[in-house]
């Protein structure tokens, strides 16, 4: 099959994914074999790429926002592939958090392919709504954008802020519509200012702006420390703030006195569970969510990557084998 693989990772500016063939998976008891025909860019394979998240395979094909066909099914593959089932967090519903987690992309190989093989307890059902293209970057941008507003305790009509507004951001907006929440967004590019705008944020401003309101919660989408103590000081006390990176750099010192005394909470987001990913599906379904989507034959797999690292896409980006 055709497939862009991982051998050793280097910045994407010098194009470390090589597009070329590749053995084809076999399905085997409890797995299934995909014929891949949409998987979506996530700033979790730049880490993986880019080696800021250590490699854990001499070669790996990424991606794990997979949209599959198999015997005639579409499917949904996400990033959480597998967990032991037997831990302490398995079996206290708290999957994310499993001691022996099996990550798609990561610790097997993922759709920046023709077929892909997933276990079979972790594949999921497609809207038929949905095309190839628009149900990719539900697979993850979209479920760990649900899991956040989950993790930061959003309650209907709240004031949410959004720091960032990339592939999950602009899928969560949605669903604090859905929600009647007001929406507060800062983040950096112009073109992200103006889709935020034209999805129906209350307010819009640059990465350095500050919401003219306490938001009561905040979700941050960008590796930054800095953005972290940005969205601390934006929130009312009590407030809470949701860190959605599997990655960050170091949090700066800032006034505990000021930003963070007055039961004001931060948060880290941890993955997806299966019940996330059925959640969302089905919500995402209901409310109609159509993603903005921008289409990358797999031979420019690199480029993607380079133009979600450079925020060169408005929404999502989305490789088609």
């Amino acid at each position: 099959m055709k497939a862009a693989v991982l051998t050793t990772p280097a910045p994407i500016s010098t194009r470390p994914l090589l597009i070329g063939e590749a053995p084809a998976p076999e399905a085997c008891p409890g797995y299934l074999r995909l014929r891949v025909r949409a998987c979506g860019v996530c700033r979790t394979d730049l880490h993986i790429v880019e080696g800021e998240l250590k490699p854990k395979r001499p070669a790996v094909i990424p991606g794990h926002q997979i949209v599959g066909e198999v015997n005639g099914e579409r499917v949904g593959v996400c990033w959480l592939g597998g967990t032991d089932g037997g831990c302490w967090y398995c079996r206290h519903n708290l999957e994310n958090l499993c001691d022996q987690p099996i990550f798609t992309g990561y610790d097997v190989d993922g759709g920046y392919a023709e077929y892909a093989l997933a276990r079979e307890d972790f594949v999921f059902p497609l809207p038929a709504g949905l095309g190839d293209l628009e149900a990719a970057p539900l697979l993850c941008a979209g479920i760990i954008g649900f899991r956040s507003l989950r993790v930061a305790g959003v309650e209907p009509g709240e004031r949410v802020g959004l720091f960032g507004f990339g592939a999950s951001a602009h899928l969560a907006i949605a669903v604090l519509h859905a929600w009647k929440c007001k929406v507060y967004v800062a983040t950096r590019g112009e073109s992200h200012r103006r889709l935020a705008a034209s999805l129906g944020a209350e307010w819009v401003g640059d990465e350095h702006g500050r919401p003219p309101v306490a938001l009561d919660r905040a979700i941050t989408f960008a590796p930054a420390g800095e953005v972290v103590v940005a969205a601390l000081g934006s929130l009312r006390k009590g407030g809470v703030v949701a860190i959605n990176a599997i990655h960050l750099d170091r949090i700066p010192e800032f006034d505990y006195d000021r930003l963070l005394w007055g039961e004001r909470q931060i948060r880290s987001v941890a993955n997806m569970t299966r019940a996330d990913a059925r959640d969302f599906l089905e919500l995402a379904a209901g409310i109609g969510l159509r993603p903005k989507v921008t289409a990358f034959p797999l031979d420019r797999a690199n480029e993607a990557l380079e133009a979600v690292k450079r925020d060169a896409v408005d929404g999502a980006a989305v490789i088609l084998p």
